[in-house]
């Protein structure tokens, strides 16, 4: 899906409904004097060695003439000081209640202006990876912070030739412009002491101001990306997907829901010690087309975590770029990272597209399973919901806890459980446009909806190898499940561990609590945001029910 980057004459104005005050405001600072076109990956890599404070390691990128890069590409890290971690407290999104317009098309063009006296770069690369969704998108960035241009570019598609052909072969939608992000780490303002990250989607374009993180850049483009994709008939995922390859030329596809840090990376990338052919989607970004049920990957590469993979683990040997993590020297005199999140939590890594070899771009097969990653100590290790206004609510408040990704604004419980829709806080649309979505598909395309438990049952901690097995038993068609308890529309598979003892007066109290919180949190969208995330009365009402069948335990 090609966007419109040049226009007739005749169309530019204020009749064209691509252009409005922020888009133009932003997509302007782009052809400044000061502003230098980043024409390629291998020029990218350049900026960011000469950027002030790069640690070159001693480490080669692994294969770097596949990436796009010089034979002597070095792996290169970038620490953000004290940050380390999004902040979701800073989002404002254009046509949220409270938002005014022109208050922030000011300190956008204010900041823009006051970075007039810095060279700035401009790199463009494409999110989707198929024609049937392909989106360009613009970064225009502090040279000094180079690292996050390149990153960004790595995360993404820089443009090249094989993906300029692919790009220009895409669908062309003429409602949508290309993405414009502007981005400024040295912005401050003290009407926003976390920073500003300003969107307006239904533009496509975004103003990062004072965030250093590269978690903001990759996040930001593909909020805009996922809101595009909500206006032309897919369901934006915030997850990972996978397809099991069984024996008789058969296929089973599944997509996994969660927050960072819930265990989305670990089940999408698990080979389950080899007993099944897999095939990856990706494991953070991705859309299902409501029209054919196919899948399509935003991203290549892969955006990790460091904190469990030692220096010596083979899987570094895909970084590419690193952040937030120390430095330090070996026995041969060469500079080499410390990971492990010993420097500080959240430590992460751009991964290349290499590290996981059984990689496609799109997923022709329909998705055949959705599991909801939950983190509530009242649910057990699974269980099945049946009727797709349940399955869908469910998602609608997917349970967790905070991730040491995030940066919490001051007097922020970092323990409290918290409900995030879908697993995505980069929503921008109203909530209704993904239950209807995910709805459509445990309705029209029969697609079995599980929630899966990946934190503590009642105490006891739900290991991956518990998940894996519980996931092994579902593919395979041994999976039994039988009504659990008191709920006509819940069924459990017995996890041995993991039982839920009814008898137990405590259990009961804390399950009804954590459904009553699901029918308070839906209950509130009729009013939070004037009304913005309003669910049908049906969603709320499949929840009622399931809080009157806990209370008959």
């Amino acid at each position: 899906m090609a966007t419109k980057a040049r226009f007739p004459r005749t169309e530019i104005g204020a009749s064209n409904p691509i252009f409005n005050s922020i888009r133009t405001t932003i997509e302007t600072g782009f052809y400044g004097n000061n502003v230098t076109l980043v024409t390629s990956l291998k020029e990218a890599y350049k900026y960011a060695v000469k950027a002030p404070g790069t640690v070159v390691t001693d480490i080669p990128v692994y294969q770097p003439e596949i990436l796009g890069l010089d034979e002597d590409a070095k792996i290169l890290l970038f620490n953000d000081g004290a940050v380390s971690g999004r902040a979701a407290a800073a989002r404002k999104i254009m046509g949220e209640e409270g938002i005014n317009a022109g208050e922030y098309a000011l300190k956008i063009s204010e900041a823009i202006f006051q970075a007039r006296k810095k060279e700035m770069c401009h790199a463009q690369a494409i999110v989707g990876l198929d024609k049937d969704f392909a989106v360009k998108a613009h970064l225009c960035i502090p040279a000094t912070y180079a690292n996050n241009m390149y990153s960004w570019l790595l995360n993404f598609q820089a443009l090249n030739e094989e993906v300029s052909k692919m790009y220009n072969e895409s669908r062309l939608f003429d409602t949508d412009g290309d993405i414009y992000i502007f981005s400024d780490p040295d912005w401050s303002h003290p009407d926003h002491p976390m920073g500003l990250t300003f969107f307006d989607p239904e533009h496509n374009c975004a103003a990062l101001l004072g965030m250093r993180y590269f978690g903001e850049h990759k996040k930001g483009t593909l909020t805009l990306a996922w809101a595009m994709a909500n206006r032309h008939g897919y369901a934006s995922c915030h997850g990972g997907q996978k397809r099991y390859n069984l024996p008789n030329g058969k296929s089973f596809v599944a997509g996994v829901f969660g927050l960072s840090g819930s265990g989305k990376s670990t089940i999408t990338h698990a080979r389950h010690g080899g007993k099944y052919d897999i095939t990856v989607l990706h494991d953070d970004a991705f859309v299902i087309s409501t029209e054919d049920g196919s899948s399509i990957a935003l991203e290549p590469a892969y955006f990790d975590k460091t904190q469990d993979y030692p220096l010596t683990c083979e899987d570094n040997k895909y970084l590419v770029t690193m952040q937030n993590c120390g430095a330090t020297v070996d026995e041969d005199g060469k500079v080499v990272p410390v990971t492990e999140d010993i420097r500080n939590g959240n430590g992460r890594a751009v991964k290349s597209i290499l590290w996981s070899p059984n990689r496609v771009n799109k997923f022709d097969e329909p998705v055949n399973a959705i599991f909801w990653i939950m983190k509530d100590p009242t649910i057990p290790p699974v269980v099945k919901l049946s009727g797709a206004e349940l399955a869908s609510v469910m998602g609608a408040t997917l349970a967790t806890k905070r991730s040491s990704a995030e940066r919490l604004a001051p007097g922020v419980d970092p323990n409290a459980l918290v409900v995030e829709p879908y697993a995505n806080p980069f929503r921008t649309y109203p909530l209704v446009n993904d239950y209807e979505k995910f709805k459509a598909l445990v309705a029209e395309r029969n697609v079995d909806c599980y929630i899966i438990n990946t934190g503590d049952f009642m105490g006891k901690k739900v290991t991956p190898k518990d998940t894996l097995g519980i996931l092994e038993a579902i593919v395979e068609g041994t999976a039994t499940f039988k009504p659990w308890g008191p709920f006509s529309d819940i069924e459990i598979m017995e996890w041995e561990g993991f039982v839920p003892d009814f008898s137990n007066k405590e259990y009961v109290e804390q399950l009804q609590k954590r459904m009553q919180d699901r029918v308070d949190f839906v209950a509130s969208r009729e009013t939070a945001k004037g009304g913005f995330d309003k669910l049908p009365a049906e969603a709320l009402e499949a929840l009622k029910k399931v809080v009157a069948e806990a209370h008959n335990a």
